[in-house]
């Protein structure tokens, strides 16, 4: 077992104060309106569908600390997500990756200056039916199997969405660029995805951690209860496991990716303001409680002996 003690990482603080200080402006525009502060007022914001319960709870929290705060949230593929950035729809998206260089070299070119930093580390669970008896896979048979050479048995891989961020991280991250197999379809969110595979006996789900991995919501114990969440194990690892935060965090669940915030905010707002509060103490407490890695806390795991 681990157990792990939690400090505030004050060098993250500072470097997100950054943000204000970089970025800031005059409140008020042109038209002498006043604009939306780091803790007041209301944007939207755009966020990879596979962390909506984690990202719904953020914000219950961020707005119950600000009163004046008032964040929209529209939850939709990985691909829209930095379409609405770059169209000036949402100033600040969550997503699993940070801008990649031909985004950085338009926005230099516009004269924009983005901020982005991973907030935690995630895990890309699979999932399968309670009749299916393979619930335990090592790293290179999830390889054969997302790039079509398991001729051991038939699949039906089963993502949320042709756009999604779990595609995306399947192509890159495991098949090296190789296209997926053609027994793979997309549901339309991750809740289909695990209702189809709590009634398919040969599917494969994928779909975000946090889906599952609340022990408090009653949707996420659930949606745990309708499906078998597959173990994992590791190139040169010794144990399958499932996405737990300390498996994730120590490398031992292979299936990992980054939380990123991508921040374009042409003054001090409340974009700014809640990309802090996400990367400070509170919302890397809730992040946790999620079962994510928070990134910016310094967490030290020890051997514990129970008598």
């Amino acid at each position: 077992m681990f157990t792990s003690i939690i400090k505030r990482n004050r060098n993250y603080i500072a470097l997100l104060a950054t943000i204000v200080i970089l970025s800031s402006c005059t409140s008020n525009n042109k038209s002498g309106q006043v604009q939306d502060t780091p803790t007041s007022g209301t944007i939207k914001i755009s966020v990879d569908e596979t962390y909506r319960p984690l990202i719904e709870s953020e914000i219950k929290v961020f707005e119950s600390l600000y009163p004046k705060a008032h964040i929209i949230a529209e939850y939709k593929p990985e691909v829209d997500c930095f379409r609405d950035l770059m169209a000036d729809s949402a100033r600040l998206i969550l997503v699993t990756r940070s801008f990649n260089q031909q985004e950085l070299d338009y926005l230099k070119e516009v004269k924009i200056s983005p901020q982005s930093m991973m907030l935690a580390w995630d895990g890309v669970a699979l999932i399968t039916n309670h009749s299916n008896p393979d619930s335990i896979l090592t790293l290179d048979q999830v390889r054969n199997i997302m790039d079509g050479t398991d001729t051991e048995r038939k699949w039906q891989i089963i993502f949320d969405n042709s756009n999604s961020s779990t595609v995306r991280y399947i192509q890159d991250s495991i098949n090296k660029g190789k296209a997926l197999p053609k027994n793979v379809m997309a549901a339309k969110t991750n809740p289909e995805v695990i209702d189809y595979v709590a009634k398919s006996k040969d599917a494969l789900g994928v779909i975000g951690v946090s889906w599952i991995s609340d022990t408090n919501d009653a949707q996420a114990i659930e949606f745990t209860n309708k499906v078998n969440v597959v173990k994992v194990r590791a190139d040169n690892g010794s144990e399958f496991v499932k996405p737990y935060q300390a498996y994730i965090a120590l490398g031992s669940y292979p299936l990992k990716r980054g939380l990123f915030f991508c921040l374009k905010e042409p003054y001090s707002g409340l974009g700014s303001g809640f990309a802090t509060f996400l990367g400070g103490q509170e919302g890397q407490m809730v992040i946790g409680k999620f079962k994510l890695f928070p990134a910016r806390l310094n967490i030290v795991f020890r051997e514990a002996n129970i008598k």
